[in-house]
């Protein structure tokens, strides 16, 4: 059986490809979950990896949810709205979960429609670019349904209240540029540029001590639910052990010396 997700590390950087091109990437499907939860983990768990990009395979970055599982009886949804409930919460809903407990951070690298939870994979991710092919839609409410995974959370977070009530309560489709003038991108490239671009911002992201990019990363995402106080006494926790690291010093050091840093990630 293929792999569902694809795994791929060049030094400090993973790529994410998301592996069911023939179903356009459906992310709902406990081996979807089961495989992005575990390589989510993985990367966030292996000290070298400073960056990840996410990705889809084929003409699809994902689209979301499997319409031919649908059905009562099909994927999560159970004849007993109990059972189902259960599904999403032991299913799908485990993904926004382990975004938000990642400490490398991640770019979605959009290459084509990102439909429905497809839309919600794209901005549980901290940065996102899209190819000119891309297409966004918080679709659900078009198949009489509310997104399950997420999205009511993830997309106002990303684009404001008043655009994301617009695309959930419509559910229509926006293109490329569309994304872009709302903030949902902040980069529109050529479709075959996609993988150098998103490369080429990882390069940027790696280049820099993983103790401070990772701590960051925490810093940002604690920031959205947390009050000042709170987000100022973890910051000076974390600048504390920054402070500490062997890879500030060497900074310090390469400024006052006018020189470029060398950095160990100690």
């Amino acid at each position: 059986m293929t792999d569902p997700v694809l795994y791929e590390q060049d030094g400090g950087i993973v790529t994410l490809t998301l592996n069911r091109p023939d179903l356009r990437n459906p992310i709902s499907e406990p081996e979807m979950v089961d495989a992005l939860e575990a390589a989510l983990i993985r990367l966030d768990r292996d000290p070298d990896v400073r960056v990840a990009i996410l990705t889809g395979a084929g003409s699809a970055f994902s689209s979301g949810g499997n319409l031919k599982t649908m059905r009562v009886g099909g994927g999560l949804n159970d004849a007993l709205p109990a059972r189902t409930r259960s599904n999403y919460r032991h299913g799908i809903q485990r993904l926004p979960l382990v975004f938000e407990r990642l400490e490398v951070p991640v770019i979605a690298a959009v290459n084509g429609p990102a439909i429905g939870a497809g839309c919600d994979l794209a901005c549980m991710c901290d940065l996102r670019i899209a190819a000119e092919s891309a297409r966004f839609a918080e679709s659900f409410v078009k198949v009489g349904l509310v997104p399950g995974d997420g999205g009511a959370w993830l997309l106002p977070r990303v684009v404001g209240f008043s655009k994301a009530c617009e695309m959930a309560l419509t559910g229509d489709a926006i293109d490329a540029a569309e994304a872009l003038a709302c903030g949902l991108v902040s980069k529109l490239v050529p479709d075959d540029g996609l993988l150098a671009a998103a490369r080429a911002l990882a390069d940027r992201i790696a280049v820099n001590p993983r103790h401070a990019v990772r701590m960051t990363k925490r810093l940002m995402t604690e920031g959205r639910t947390v009050g000042l106080a709170t987000l100022l006494e973890m910051s000076a926790a974390m600048q504390a052990l920054a402070h500490a690291t062997a890879d500030h010093a060497e900074a310090v050091e390469a400024l006052l010396g006018k020189r470029k840093p060398v950095f160990t990630g100690a």
